[in-house]
């Protein structure tokens, strides 16, 4: 895979316990699974829809999986397509934008103005 820029979602509380150590170590389920789940920008909408269904105050985390080196693989899950999964924490420096993902009147998730981000959106 080639896509840059991936996307994870997690709660904010457990976002800004990371920061100050550096480090984001992952939801529960993420260290329950050992890795980090990532979607990519034409995935994130239905792994919302299928994995944070009505959950709030979840931010989405906006990556440069350049940043991650080999811990970064591409796995196959649903319907066979390929998911980013990091093997270890993720660097705070890593993540380019960090925006709310809050519910709609719908219950769906809402996402940032502008999405999906193009590198040179993020990237100077």
């Amino acid at each position: 895979m080639t896509d840059r820029i991936i996307h994870h979602m997690c709660r904010a509380d457990e976002w800004d316990a990371a920061r100050p150590a550096g480090r984001y170590p992952g939801s529960s389920q993420d260290v329950q699974d050992g890795f980090i789940h990532f979607s990519t920008a034409a995935q994130v909408v239905e792994s919302a829809a299928k994995h944070r269904a009505g959950q709030d105050g979840l931010l989405l985390l906006t990556v440069d999986a350049d940043r991650l080196g080999d811990a970064l693989r591409w796995e196959p899950s649903r319907g066979g397509q390929l998911f980013p999964h990091l093997y270890g924490p993720l660097p705070v420096d890593a993540v380019l934008r960090v925006d709310p993902l809050p519910l709609g009147p719908d219950g769906r998730h809402v996402f940032p103005a502008g999405f999906p981000f193009t590198l040179q959106d993020l990237v100077p």
